[in-house]
């Protein structure tokens, strides 16, 4: 069942980062904030939960433990209160050097060449943005229907569920 592999091989992946962080104090997720934020310093609590694919309820508790450890501050925006940026502190921007090696020990842990690596990464990609796609096409469906919507399962169905 591909939800199953994928499900699989996510929480593998998040296995495999454990280790490699735990020295540090970091989840998975902390790190990934980490990784956006090396890109681009200063971002909006909204970008983020965007990124990540998280909602605030779930973004906001991992942002304060992160601010609990000094390793990123909220400030409000000046030109919007409603806005929080979120941006490393000396300690978060450290913390790039002493998880360089991170990226590599991942990547050797795959077994993947570097173009299997970018095939892989773009055919997810394109996964996502289909389910998100069929998802929001599925809610406009029931919305406009008042019910939710029933289908037999085909083969194919059975195969991907």
């Amino acid at each position: 069942m591909l939800c199953f592999s994928l499900y699989a091989a996510s929480r593998a992946t998040t296995q495999a980062y454990r280790p490699l962080l735990e020295p540090f104090g970091l989840t998975y997720p902390q790190y990934l904030v980490l990784v956006l934020l090396w890109e681009r310093d200063g971002r909006t609590v909204s970008e983020l939960g965007q990124s990540l694919e998280l909602d605030s309820g779930t973004l906001s508790p991992l942002l304060r433990r992160m601010t609990d450890a000094g390793i990123v501050v909220r400030a409000r925006s000046a030109g919007d209160e409603r806005v929080v940026v979120v941006s490393l502190t000396d300690r978060g921007r450290a913390l790039r050097a002493d998880l360089a090696h991170v990226p590599a020990c991942i990547a050797a842990g795959t077994g993947l060449t570097r173009e299997r690596a970018d095939e892989l990464i773009d055919t997810l990609r394109r996964f996502t943005a289909d389910m998100h796609a069929s998802a929001d096409a599925t809610r406009a469906a029931d919305t406009t229907s008042g019910s939710p919507r029933a289908a037999a399962a085909t083969d194919n169905e059975r195969v991907h569920a």
